[in-house]
């Protein structure tokens, strides 16, 4: 467990510091062209989402996110306690990665967002999001388990430009990244709303995709 736990950590805090990193680097080199600081931002997202994956896969199941981890236990592949344990390391090791990150880029160490994210479309874009995370995780799984690190890191780009919210899709991303007034941010009085509607569409997500995946709708 200890392993697992630590490879949660280590793994959520890569992205996060991936996150916030390449959205400090994004902003500052785009000239104050918005689209190209999403792209900048996009692109390392996605990239790093397939090494930790390949990395820490045979380890812990690299989850790294409590909505990943909340749709293998509601599916009896992780034990109540596991998962509780698996959350805090996730939700650690993001804020973690976001203030390597600030100390990397000089920035203030703990410095709240200001960047409002909120309103009905930002909550189905986060619904949208997630959803589609769950299906994309459980569908390889029963088809190509070796394509999941591709297919999370392909559908995370993807979902940054798709839908309104840029895909956090995670809740324990979307408290690391309260802590950051960066291009990645989120302003902290509109976290709760957000990880309310990744909870739900992962829920929602489990089971409508256990139904369509039938048997082979296993998790690791």
């Amino acid at each position: 467990m200890i392993r697992r736990l630590l490879a949660e950590w280590l793994g959520t805090f890569s992205l996060l510091a991936t996150v916030i990193g390449s959205g400090i680097m994004a902003e500052r080199l785009a000239g104050g062209n918005i689209a190209i600081a999403l792209l900048g931002n996009t692109i390392p997202t996605g990239a790093i989402l397939v090494v930790l994956i390949l990395v820490f896969g045979p380890i812990s199941g690299a989850h790294f996110n409590p909505a990943v981890t909340l749709a293998f236990a509601i599916g009896k592949k992780i034990t109540v306690g596991d998962s509780l344990l698996y959350v805090a390391a996730q939700i650690l090791g993001g804020i973690s990665g976001v203030l390597i990150a600030h100390v990397m880029f000089d920035n203030l160490l703990i410095d709240p967002s200001t960047t409002v994210r909120t309103g009905l479309g930002q909550w189905v874009g986060e619904f949208v999001a997630t959803f589609g995370l769950i299906g994309t995780i459980f569908g390889c799984l029963k088809a190509r388990p070796e394509a999941v690190p591709f297919a999370v890191g392909l559908y995370i780009t993807a979902a940054y430009w798709f839908t309104s919210s840029t895909s956090f899709a995670n809740p324990a991303v979307t408290i690391a990244r309260g802590f950051s007034n960066t291009f990645a941010g989120i302003q902290p009085e509109n976290i709760a709303a957000f990880i309310v509607v990744q909870l739900i569409a992962a829920i929602l997500a489990t089971v409508f995709f256990n139904w369509l995946l039938g048997d082979g709708a296993e998790a690791t």
